[in-house]
């Protein structure tokens, strides 16, 4: 499937989000791979939000993604990749539904430091049939785990990848991207089934993501 207007030469337009808890780096992600100046929604972090966004591991942090991170990737003459980052606290988690319309994958980044915090889109991500990979995001300060034993803590199916990265390197982060194709073109070789690659809307459920009976 291609979204174009009929004009010869528009690339097929391919979108992938990039999600995970909040402070896990989506927004240092999408800025290290994106051609083009990538778009913010970043917003200070206020006295508002004492009580209500957890802070554990991530004090340091100032701001906070409030809509979308979003970045351009031209692989081809005919293919262009945007990349569209969520926004990773519970109470933005409205706004999953219709950034995840039209999308081919996700990358959900990973901080063993709260490794729980990305449960929510491993859900999302499974209850709506996207494709995924988990990319631990290495921190400076983080413990080194084996991938056998992330897997057991996410309660991941053996197919699901699990890649190591560090959000800021350029080639780190293009690294991810690459994998996650792969896994996508693989899922699709495997099942038959074509994966969704254009940015035409494509109608989800509207629940919210959690585990474990989160909402």
């Amino acid at each position: 499937m291609h979204f174009n207007d009929g004009s010869d030469g528009f690339p097929s337009a391919l979108k992938l989000l990039i999600a995970g808890g909040f402070g896990v780096g989506k927004t240092t992600f999408v800025g290290a791979v994106s051609e083009i100046e990538p778009l913010h929604t970043e917003e200070l972090l206020t006295t508002a939000s004492v009580g209500t966004d957890r802070l554990t591991g991530v004090e340091r942090k100032s701001t906070t993604t409030v809509a979308m991170d979003f970045g351009r990737i031209t692989i081809s003459g005919k293919h262009v990749l945007y990349l569209f980052g969520t926004p990773g606290q519970e109470r933005f988690w409205f706004m999953w539904d219709e950034l995840s319309n039209g999308a081919m994958g996700a990358v959900v980044l990973a901080d063993t430091r709260r490794l729980e915090d990305c449960f929510p889109a491993v859900d999302f991500f499974e209850s709506r049939g996207i494709g995924f990979l988990i990319a631990v995001n290495e921190f400076d300060s983080t413990c080194r785990y084996q991938v056998d034993d992330l897997r057991d803590a996410l309660d991941l199916k053996p197919d699901i990848p699990i890649v190591l990265c560090d959000a800021r390197d350029q080639r780190s982060a293009t690294g991810v991207l690459i994998n996650l194709m792969r896994h996508l073109l693989s899922s699709t070789m495997t099942t038959g089934t074509e994966p969704r690659n254009d940015l035409r809307p494509v109608r989800t459920p509207s629940t919210h993501p959690g585990r474990h009976g989160g909402a």
